[in-house]
């Protein structure tokens, strides 16, 4: 079943995340996809998010789709202006892609690249309006399209760090949705009772939530991101949880599987982000029983 169907009938959907090589060998790519054929109903796949020149996401989820890997492939507004974004949107539904989450860019100053230029000719509501204006079969100048596509949408929300901050994300998401957006992607999480507190104001949105999961790999990333992340949730417990074990590398796996399975209680889906590690995917679904 199509993940835009699964999402529709209310089905638990399992995502895993896979960056693009920064280069031509595609070898380890497919190598991780064939390990998770039948395991995960799609792969979301980054387009440079993380400020490192890659491959790009529509070359990847090509590639996935034709392993028969469904893809979802990010798009944001940073390195495009307009022209091109609706370019490679109608390049990626003629290659067979139709699902797409509009995500947050990070500033340039953090890139590889810090000499490249911003282009946010558009903002995130802009480019879910031009995705709806592509399927309306009109694009961004007025101009009538030969053959309209038609996108499974999602959008991302940003980490808050209080209850204001969640009371206005929670606004910019609900405009999002209005626009167009049929899925919401949240942040990572480490705490699963500060979730479901989450959760019961996110089913307001009215479409619905995919939690991340993030593979902590070492004490050291989760005291980093517990101490440049306040609003992470990820406690004190869970990092000496981790510093105690035989094996942390391997506790840091059982972690993300454990949250990943305490989540399908609340989620309508997960989605698995190892940052490098794919190889260790297979056993992340394991420990959750996925």
């Amino acid at each position: 079943m199509s993940f835009q169907k699964l999402l529709a009938t209310g089905e638990f959907v399992v995502l895993a995340e896979m960056n693009t090589p920064k280069g031509v060998d595609t070898s380890q790519l497919m190598s991780h996809a064939h390990r998770l054929k039948g395991r995960v109903d799609a792969v979301t796949v980054p387009d440079m998010d993380n400020g490192i020149m890659r491959m790009s996401a529509l070359a990847g989820g090509v590639l996935l789709n034709q392993q028969g890997m469904e893809a979802i492939i990010h798009v944001y507004c940073r390195d495009r202006n307009r022209m091109a974004l609706q370019g490679d949107m109608l390049a990626a539904y003629g290659l067979g892609i139709q699902n797409l989450i509009v995500v947050c860019s990070e500033d340039m100053a953090n890139c590889d690249h810090q000499d490249a230029k911003t282009v946010n000719d558009l903002d995130e509501l802009g480019l879910i309006g031009a995705i709806r204006s592509l399927e309306q079969g009109v694009d961004l100048a007025g101009l009538e399209l030969n053959g309209t596509p038609s996108f499974m949408v999602g959008c991302t929300m940003a980490q808050c760090a209080d209850e204001p901050a969640l009371d206005r994300e929670l606004e910019v998401t609900r405009k999002k949705v209005e626009a167009g957006a049929g899925f919401v992607v949240t942040p990572a999480v480490y705490d699963v009772n500060l979730f479901r507190s989450f959760m019961d104001r996110a089913r307001g949105l009215g479409v619905p939530v995919i939690a991340t999961v993030f593979l902590l790999k070492s004490v050291g990333s989760a005291r980093y991101i517990a101490s440049t992340e306040p609003a992470s949730g990820l406690s004190e417990e869970l990092i000496r949880r981790i510093r105690k074990a035989s094996d942390r590398e391997m506790e840091c796996v059982r972690v993300a599987g454990e949250t990943a399975a305490a989540l399908k209680e609340l989620a309508q889906g997960v989605r698995i982000v190892t940052l490098g590690w794919e190889h260790r995917l297979p056993a992340i679904l394991d420990y959750a029983g996925l």
